[in-house]
């Protein structure tokens, strides 16, 4: 039987803040059916590994997600209907998504981060200078949107001065898969990714007549000679970077914006963190566990199997939730609390876990490490500013506040 809770998963309460919601799930219904639809909720960190095991089961290819009716009530959306899916990187199964993680790999692996230090650093430095010398801002459209963005269109080999554009795609695609679009918000939003994939198209046959194109190492360079073995087509080519450009515009932003809030709000912790910068990357670390930047993604059910004692269809889609798992105090002690010193953060699943973990979380975790130790360089003080409200762009995909305006005193 279907347990009754006492949440809607669209209302615009439960989105701004879902864990009360995720803790409701966790104690009574671990595998909840939204209502309506064939779309499970899955939040126990338990399930939610024996989902990722079984590969047999469920698929990574992203063939529906939910979407709001007229009523504002969830229903599936199916996205072969709608020209077809991204199955690249994160929603690819094997073997295809082994061969397109090797391709880009050499790209985000610890050398090519830590060459990005300096570029990322200068960006950095700039954008919180901007704030703290108008003593006000906001740090949401200077810090977390655009320098993700900029790391990765440098990375891919994209131009940066194109950062304004990718960061409306980026998040034009993050709003897809929301929860909160209407029909007719998915057609605009389909336009938009459309323009995107095009843009992207000319770059690439723009690089793959460029002789030695790869010499200077970017991902395009190493996405075109994956084309030009025949490992890849033309089309998952371009399908990963629209993946790589939208995470990094959602995660990262979502990431760098909870840590700043949160240090703005707890003055002790931000002065530990400036006392003891080294502190700063087992922070982050809790702060990916405590405010996941992607609070879930969808598995397609492949045959009919059971999970958690509940028996689920071959046309039904789990969503894995991660920000709930992250908070399941069967795995993590006073989940609610941030704590930097927890032995066991590592055990979160903020980026995911097993051959889907996220390749560009140590991009990410550099991102937030530098921007965050800048921000606390630059000032002795930070807090809210009480004249704007702190909110949450509306969706049940990701943890991105839409701004977050700040009151800053120079160190």
């Amino acid at each position: 039987m279907q347990p009754s809770i006492d949440f809607d998963l669209l209302d615009p309460d439960v989105i701004e803040n879902p864990y009360p919601f995720y803790r409701a799930l966790l104690d009574e219904a671990p595998v909840y059916k939204v209502p309506g639809t064939e779309v499970y909720l899955v939040s126990s960190w338990r399930l939610i590994h024996q989902v990722l095991k079984n590969q047999e089961d469920y698929s990574a290819n992203l063939t529906g997600i939910l979407i709001s009716d007229p009523e504002g009530h969830p229903v599936l959306f199916d996205l072969t209907q709608f020209g077809g899916s991204v199955d690249a990187i994160a929603n690819a199964d094997e073997p295809f998504h082994s061969i397109h993680r090797k391709l880009v790999l050499p790209q985000l692996n610890a050398r090519k981060v830590a060459a990005m230090e300096v570029e990322v650093r200068d960006w950095a430095h700039r954008g919180v200078q901007k704030l703290v010398a108008a003593g006000q801002g906001d740090c949401v459209g200077e810090l977390a949107n655009k320098i993700p963005v900029k790391v990765m269109a440098r990375l891919v080999g994209l131009p940066v001065e194109d950062v304004d554009q990718l960061l409306d795609w980026a998040f034009s695609g993050g709003d897809i898969l929301a929860g909160t679009a209407t029909l007719e918000r998915m057609i605009e939003l389909g336009s938009s990714t459309g323009e995107m994939r095009v843009y992207l198209q000319q770059h690439f046959e723009s690089a793959q007549r460029q002789p030695g194109r790869k010499s200077p190492g970017d991902v395009m360079g190493e996405l075109v000679e994956g084309v030009r073995q025949g490992l890849i087509s033309e089309q998952d080519a371009v399908a990963i970077v629209i993946v790589l450009v939208g995470a990094a515009g959602e995660s990262t932003s979502s990431l760098v914006g909870s840590a700043i809030r949160i240090l703005a709000q707890d003055g002790p912790l931000q002065q530990r963190l400036r006392e003891q910068p080294e502190l700063i990357e087992p922070y982050i670390e809790e702060v990916v566990r405590l405010e996941s930047p992607f609070r879930g993604h969808y598995r397609a059910v492949l045959k009919e199997t059971e999970l958690g004692g509940v028996i689920i269809s071959d046309s039904a889609r789990v969503f894995l939730l991660w920000a709930a798992a992250n908070r399941d105090p069967l795995a993590f002690r006073a989940p609610d609390k941030l704590d930097i010193d927890r032995e066991n953060t590592s055990e979160h699943l903020g980026f995911g876990h097993g051959i889907h973990f996220c390749i560009g979380a140590r991009l990410a975790r550099m991102e937030a490490r530098i921007i965050l130790a800048e921000l606390l360089h630059q000032t002795s003080t930070f807090s809210l500013d009480s004249a704007f409200p702190v909110r949450h762009v509306p969706s049940i995909f990701v943890r991105r506040l839409g701004q977050l305006h700040l009151q800053l005193s120079a160190s």
